[in-house]
């Protein structure tokens, strides 16, 4: 790589992290991303992934439009990039520049015409040690998420299709070191992951589609090139079209949608490659993609091709649109097959699918254009956008904080199942409350678990009742395969839950003791019905998306939002689509403000027998008793220590960055605090426990008395605010066993000075186990302080940088009490 390119890469590189976690400064408002960094199996060196949200692609102040994008540092300290995908492309008339007439003016042939294989995409690239490189779109390695398992499935495939041609790995590896390259192809595995197209043994492997140079700019192989390369390497090959002229483009588009296939083959569409004019500076001769994606009338007629075979096949036809007209087109159908025994033989076999269409028209008398144009003039077609969120979920997924959090940046619709008070006709009284919202709010939420099909059923069939062309989407929280699932989501939710408190507005867990509280997950958990669009009512989701249970709810809402842009862009038309910051500070919101305090409901029954639940007094059912209100005395009893609260999110941003620049060394167990999901869900300095109340009893009675006179003022609050906190973030302490960050507790804003009987005052970060106690982080940073950072069994490194924080001093009760 020569100097200059280097040099475009280091500024890549430098604008990717300024906008990291955040926007960037520039043109409408700039733009953010997101960084995460993977060790690379097999090898020692590191890589970050580099994510934007899709929206951020129609910006024009990117500094690079890669998808798939991955960097490291070589051994001289110089950034590269390792991974380099496609620029994204848009869809004909998406954009501005995709619209054909623009097109026309800034293209020139010749256009490959290629139909994206129905697989998932993986990248590969040589490493500086010989290591090949083996990515999903934006992860590597062996880890649980399903991208990254695409990787590790990907190498597999990878290593048995050199091996056939009598190379290696390494040799891959180092010959696309060489030539400073990613190569890009699809994983088609049916016994790995079924997709619409099938993928017998014989047809399963990677299919070798391009070939992009390592530049922040896009530049690409010729499809003979990248058939070349992959003859060379024993991979197969992505077939494509060669067409000289756009106005051919346009004439072989318009035949092949009229079947919606290609060489017998299924396809919704094709990828256009060609190259730029130049009318733009620096334009001349780059390489640009965009894609042509099927639309009316031919999705209709696909979807007439694909009902007609369904009812060949014996089985119910299913469709969401034009369904009046596709009644009618299915009526003709049957009256066709009835009358020629062979019809349905050849028509699965693609002969006579046409003539079956057009037959049809011409008994109408109309053209697929006429008929789209009548349902358009009539309203009928999409109509008003009514989209509902349907999440499929248990306890401790974390969808209710998505939900507010989408509320918060969007104003869309929500509506909460433990809202509706009582136990009569519960499920008609969430559906009109859900009704109500959609004639308001083109997105509305159902937030239920909706964790049985049953459920789901109840919801689509009465919502669909009164607005039939509901959109219906499932927000999916997966729990499938459950034997190899489970454990971890019940670690990761019975966490959530335990600490959480009365934070809940059905499961008080501070309140309830945690055996009862377990038993009540544990039953949502073995009822648990994953989501199968193959099957009813589940195939009346419109769109699914799988949401991953121990993901955090930022994690989750981002994946929302983007699958829901690109499913429903109309939906976001016209609005600002947030940053990363804006999403973080919306999840924060929903944390603060999951439950009202007067909207309390109590499931510890809800699954036993009815018998077991009417407790007799007197030959009179018993009602349960209202919670007793405690008297100040009665509360400080239950003080267990008074603290400064802090943003997860700060400090999580803060320790994100830090180590994003550290050594593989330094960043380890901060890696594997993350990986194995131990690090704190609430950060705080402890002023002073209990514990440590005769030692100090002036200090406790401070507190004690300025907690008393707080409550006769915020009586409705146990542990409200005592006044804010501001404190400087110095040093982050760890060993193999737990870590923490030291700190100095400054004056507040309103100039109080807390007071801490800590030596080193300081925020537990994680510990590596349930046996490790965070308390342990008090002696960890004392034994550094007193070796003066000699002891080499503990690591520490330096927060630069004014990094100071406000919080909350607050009390914090007794766990159950």
């Amino acid at each position: 790589m020569g100097q200059g390119e280097q040099h475009g890469v280091r500024q890549m590189v430098q604008a990717l992290e300024s906008a990291k976690g955040g926007r960037s400064k520039g043109k409408k408002q700039g733009f953010s991303c997101r960084k995460s960094t993977y060790a690379v199996d097999g090898s020692d060196i590191y890589v970050d992934s580099w994510k934007f949200n899709d929206w951020d692609y129609k910006k024009d102040d990117l500094p690079t439009y890669a998808r798939g994008l991955f960097t490291t540092k070589n051994s001289a300290g110089n950034p590269e990039i390792v991974i380099r995908g496609y620029n994204k492309f848009f869809n004909v008339d998406e954009v501005k520049e995709t619209e054909w007439k623009h097109v026309e003016r800034d293209t020139k042939g010749p256009y490959e015409l290629s139909v994206k294989e129905n697989g998932c995409i993986i990248f590969l690239s040589g490493l500086e040690d010989g290591t090949l490189l083996v990515c999903s779109k934006h992860s590597t390695g062996a880890r649980e998420d399903a991208s990254a398992s695409h990787s590790v499935v990907g190498k597999k495939w990878i290593e048995k299709h050199v091996a056939s041609v009598g190379k290696t790995t390494q040799d891959l590896a180092r010959t696309l070191r060489e030539m400073n390259a990613t190569a890009v192809g699809e994983l088609c595995d049916d016994d790995f992951e079924e997709h619409v197209l099938a993928y017998p043994p014989e047809l399963a492997g990677f299919y070798m589609h391009g070939i992009n140079f390592n530049l922040p700019e896009f530049a690409t192989l010729s499809g003979p090139e990248v058939h070349e390369f992959a003859d060379t390497w024993g991979f197969k090959k992505a077939e494509y079209e060669i067409i000289q002229t756009l106005d051919e483009v346009k004439d072989f588009l318009s035949k092949c949608a009229e079947t919606g296939s290609w060489n017998g083959r299924d396809t919704e569409g094709f990828v256009i490659r060609c190259k730029l004019q130049g009318n733009k500076p620096g334009d001349a001769g780059l390489d640009w993609f965009f894609k042509y994606k099927f639309e009316e009338p031919y999705l209709m007629y696909r979807q007439w091709r694909e009902a007609t075979k369904a009812i060949i096949a014996g089985k119910p036809p299913r469709y969401k649109k034009h369904k009046k007209i596709t009644e009618e087109y299915l009526l003709y159908a049957r009256q066709q097959l009835a009358k020629d025994k062979n019809l349905g033989k050849q028509y699965n076999q693609n002969h006579g699918i046409i003539k079956m269409r057009d037959g049809f028209l011409k008994e109408k008398g109309q053209t697929g254009a006429d008929i789209i144009n009548q349902e358009e003039a009539a309203g009928s077609t999409d109509g008003p956008i009514n989209i509902l969120l349907v999440p499929i979920a248990t306890i401790g997924c974390g969808k209710t904080t998505v939900a507010k959090a989408l509320v918060k940046l969007f104003g869309w619709g929500h509506t909460q199942n433990d809202n509706v008070q009582g136990k009569s006709n519960r499920a008609g009284r969430f559906t009109l409350a859900i009704t109500n919202l959609m004639s308001a709010h083109p997105v509305v939420i159902a937030d239920r678990n909706n964790h049985q099909k049953r459920e789901r059923e109840q919801i689509i069939n009465d919502v669909a009742k009164v607005i039939p062309d509901t959109k219906f989407v499932a927000l999916h929280y997966v729990h499938e395969p459950k034997d190899q699932m489970l454990n971890g989501i019940r670690k990761v939710t019975q966490g959530r839950v335990l600490d959480r408190g009365d934070n809940h507005q059905t499961i008080q867990a501070a309140s309830k003791g945690q055996a009862e509280i377990v038993g009540i997950m544990e039953g949502f958990l073995n009822r648990f019905q994953g989501c199968d669009t193959n099957r009813e009512p589940d195939s009346n989701f419109e769109e699914v998306i799988d949401l991953d249970v121990a993901a955090s709810s930022l994690e989750n809402l981002e994946t929302v939002i983007n699958q829901l842009y690109n499913a429903y862009p109309t939906v976001f038309k016209g609005r600002e689509m947030p940053s990363h910051q804006e999403m973080e500070d919306a999840i924060e919101y929903a944390m603060k403000h999951t439950v009202e305090a007067d909207e309390r409901h109590d499931l510890s029954g809800t699954f036993q027998n009815k018998k077991d639940n009417k407790q007799k007094v007197n030959g009179s059912k018993q009602s349960t008793p209202e919670p007793k209100q405690l008297s100040p005395d009665e509360l400080v009893k239950r003080l267990e220590y008074f603290g400064i609260t802090l943003s997860a999110t700060n400090i999580n941003s803060v320790l994100s960055s830090l180590f994003a620049d550290a050594t593989p060394e330094e960043s380890k167990f901060w890696k594997q605090l993350k990986g194995t999901n131990r690090i704190q869900r609430e950060f705080h300095i402890t002023l002073m426990h209990r514990a440590s109340s005769t030692q100090n009893p002036q200090l406790w009675q401070y507190y004690i008395d300025l907690y008393r006179d707080t409550l006769n003022n915020q009586k409705d609050d146990r542990t409200p605010s005592l006044g804010p906190g501001r404190l400087r973030l110095e040093r982050v302490i760890w060993d193999d066993r737990l870590m923490g960050i030291l700190v100095r507790i400054l004056p507040s804003s309103n100039g109080t000075v807390w007071n801490s009987v800590n030596e080193y005052p300081h925020i537990t970060i994680g510990t590596a186990g349930d046996g490790i106690k965070p308390v342990e982080t008090n002696a960890l940073i004392q034994r550094w302080a007193e070796s003066d950072g000699k002891d080499t069994s503990i690591m520490s490194k330096e927060i630069l940088g004014m990094k100071e924080l406000d919080g909350a001093v607050k009390p914090v009760m007794q766990r159950g009490r």
